[in-house]
């Protein structure tokens, strides 16, 4: 079996968070969704999971930030070219999404920024290792 990665995010409204998510391309996964949760699928490895506040309070019983004025995570999607980062995120932004911020162009890799409803952020990105510049000694692996 694949790893998968399930990430799991608080939402004030499932069903508008779940209109979100289809308008950027993810696919709703009728058989694990329900009025608290939708099950997103962004591939066959990637699922979002949007669930109410109360639903998400019984997996952790940690306080639930606002998104919108404390960040806990930003994820990263990659994307096979310039277009599809710039077409998921007028996407986003057409379906009542914020931009986060300008395009950043490095040449080898190209990114944009957005955040959900909710304040949950995304960068889509095109990056071409080919054209990416060699590691150095002092660079992270």
């Amino acid at each position: 079996m694949a790893k998968m990665i399930f990430v799991n995010l608080p939402v004030t409204d499932v069903a508008k968070a779940t209109a979100f998510y289809e308008a950027v391309g993810f696919v709703k996964n009728e058989a694990f969704s329900n009025a608290q949760v939708s099950a997103m699928n962004w591939s066959d490895t990637i699922h979002v999971m949007l669930m109410d506040h109360a639903f998400f309070s019984v997996i952790t019983p940690k306080t639930i930030v606002d998104p919108r004025t404390h960040t806990s995570a930003v994820f990263a999607l990659s994307l096979d070219d310039r277009a599809q980062v710039d077409a998921i995120t007028q996407a986003a932004i057409d379906a009542g999404g914020r931009e986060a911020h300008e395009a950043e162009d490095m040449g080898y890799m190209y990114s944009r920024a957005f955040e959900d409803l909710d304040g949950h952020g995304w960068g889509p990105f095109h990056m071409d290792m080919n054209a990416a510049p060699p590691a150095s000694d002092g660079d992270a692996a």
